[in-house]
């Protein structure tokens, strides 16, 4: 807004200056980028990003398969090499457990369960691979879309950011050169100026 009132403002100025008129066109071409252009890449990243992550989720489902496991015995709470910001998130306990990947291989290993006081035998719910690797759940679609839709908002202030960057760039290049067009006149003036006698 502030663009359009600096080209109303020199529109017919006197004092009006070619630079003055060239920076309030490079501010209004800078707000009709951000307000144009910038939603149109946000718009294409999130996109993109979401239909990537669309295909991680469907890969991810097809990859990853929920197993039953069998505690075995809870291991030593010592022995835990726990994550701070997990454990104060939830409340886990590494067991010693055994399963039987997809494949139909056994497998026994580490896992982290829910389960409050673990005993031998209770049984629970762990995502492995198709030979039986433990693995993280795979990602939902909600979550994708959130990922997906944060991208197109970061995309979108970063095209803003990198706009108004290149216009103060831009400013500040008239800015120096109109200060140099201004100590080159105070030169030819030399250091008689406004003295009586002096001829100007």
């Amino acid at each position: 807004m502030r663009a359009v009132r600096g080209l109303w403002r020199w529109r017919h100025n006197p004092l009006r200056r070619t630079t003055d008129l060239v920076e309030a066109w490079v501010a209004l071409a800078a707000l009709l980028l951000i307000l144009l252009v910038a939603p149109v890449i946000g718009s294409l990243a999130g996109s993109a990003a979401q239909d990537s992550l669309r295909r991680s989720v469907r890969e991810q489902r097809e990859s990853r398969h929920l197993v039953t496991a069998t505690v075995v015995r809870e291991l030593q709470r010592s022995t835990l090499a726990a994550d701070p910001e997990s454990a104060s998130r939830d409340s886990r306990t590494r067991v010693l457990a055994h399963w039987t990947a997809p494949d139909g291989t056994e497998h026994n290993g580490s896992v982290l369960t829910r389960l409050k006081a673990p005993e031998p035998g209770d049984r629970f719910a762990i995502w492995t691979d198709e030979q039986g690797r433990t693995v993280a759940r795979p990602l939902d679609p909600a979550t994708a879309t959130t990922h997906a839709v944060l991208a197109g908002f970061g995309a979108a202030l970063l095209t803003a950011c990198l706009v108004e960057a290149g216009r103060r760039l831009i400013v500040w290049r008239m800015v120096l050169r109109r200060y140099a067009r201004w100590d080159q006149a105070w030169d030819r003036a030399g250091p008689d100026w406004g003295r009586t006698g002096t001829g100007s």
